[in-house]
């Protein structure tokens, strides 16, 4: 909302989510992929992670029944929508010579190994090498605003090219992703992804306490003296 004199907005300014990939060895950003325009949803499925049973037994594992063995597995559909339109009226050079490419590249390369590796492993296959370097995804994070920074791995990866400038180059899409959160469970103590993930619960932990209270206050019954009975 604008003043009709001041000029002066109330609209508080609106965070772009984001994937941001760092380096395996510390939390040095070499990569930020800004959503150019929210998702208007995202779908996340979450699976408990239940502790395996100890073997064969004559009967359940009654012990067992509420054990967890890790933080849940958790997986987010979401997509993004880019395009090339208002850069394109404002005379924007790069989005005159590549529309929207040069966005969807950094999108894909995400899931590309490095020409680096590539080329590496090559060499190594030539002079005849059995032990070749394994191509490592970067880490990358999912910045859904100050509340949730996650570590993710893209799964799911669909571009739907929707419009072209006169080179064939796309100026409108719409990508799909599928990203599978990776927490402590899934990630060594030595990678960053493993403190960022606990961070993230930690943050969780603080809002459900503060859901809870409200929760209890609502019901009117004093936080701390809630009683079940049947």
């Amino acid at each position: 909302m604008t003043g009709p004199l001041t000029g002066l907005t109330r609209s508080p300014l609106l965070s772009r989510g984001a994937l941001v990939t760092i380096e395996s060895s510390g939390p040095i950003p070499v990569r930020a992929v800004a959503f150019q325009y929210n998702p208007d949803e995202m779908t996340r499925t979450l699976q408990a992670r239940a502790a395996a049973s100890g073997g064969a037994t004559s009967g359940p594992a009654t012990n067992e029944a509420l054990r967890l063995s890790g933080a849940p597995i958790e997986t987010i559909t979401l997509t993004v929508e880019i395009d090339a339109a208002d850069q394109l009226e404002s005379g924007d050079l790069l989005a005159e010579t590549f529309g929207i490419y040069p966005q969807l590249s950094a999108l894909e390369m995400l899931i590309y190994p490095s020409t680096f590796v590539v080329a590496a492993n090559s060499l190594l296959a030539l002079s005849g090498s059995i032990e070749l370097v394994a191509p490592e995804a970067p880490l990358t994070l999912l910045v859904w605003g100050p509340q949730r920074v996650v570590p993710v791995r893209l799964t799911q990866f669909s571009i739907t090219e929707q419009a072209y400038d006169p080179a064939l180059n796309p100026i409108r899409a719409r990508v799909q992703l599928g990203l599978r959160v990776l927490s402590y469970s899934d990630l060594p103590i030595t990678n960053p992804g493993y403190h960022i993930f606990l961070a993230h619960q930690v943050v969780k932990e603080v809002m459900a306490d503060t859901g809870m209270a409200a929760g209890v206050v609502g019901l009117g019954v004093a936080t701390g003296a809630l009683t079940l009975g049947v």
